[in-house]
């Protein structure tokens, strides 16, 4: 079940020197599409930084890269929200080739909600 879709086109500045997006450009995707994610929920890290004092970071990430992006090629990014606790969400997120069901990389993430002056968890408020 896909909570939401983000779109991503690979620019030069995504590639190495093969000509295939460098594995790190993937981790970066994953995260503008959660951030948008948030953003769809009516929440911006910003506002939730200055007014409630609560900061997101990544606790745990596994990745799995199976077929390569390339230049040019349009891409979505789909977001999925597998569990939400007191101070933490886990997603599962996917990397497809826009218009197919083609996987080129899947990811679970887990985020945890820290309190921006002590950076310790802290509980999060609702998302939905």
């Amino acid at each position: 079940m896909t909570d939401f879709r983000w779109p991503v086109r690979v620019y030069w500045e995504d590639t190495d020197a093969s000509g295939v997006v460098y594995h790190a450009n993937y981790l970066r995707w994953f995260e503008r599409a959660r951030t948008e994610w948030l953003r769809a929920k009516g929440h911006d890290q910003e506002s939730m930084r200055i007014q409630l004092g609560i900061a997101f970071t990544i606790a745990g990430l596994e990745i799995r890269y199976l077929r390569p992006a390339r230049l040019d090629d349009a891409l979505e990014v789909e977001v999925c929200l597998l569990e939400s606790r007191r101070a933490s969400l886990r997603f599962r997120q996917r990397l497809l080739r826009a218009g197919s069901d083609e996987l080129l990389s899947d990811a679970t993430v887990r985020v945890g909600c820290v309190d921006t002056r002590t950076f310790r968890p802290c509980a999060m408020p609702s998302l939905e």
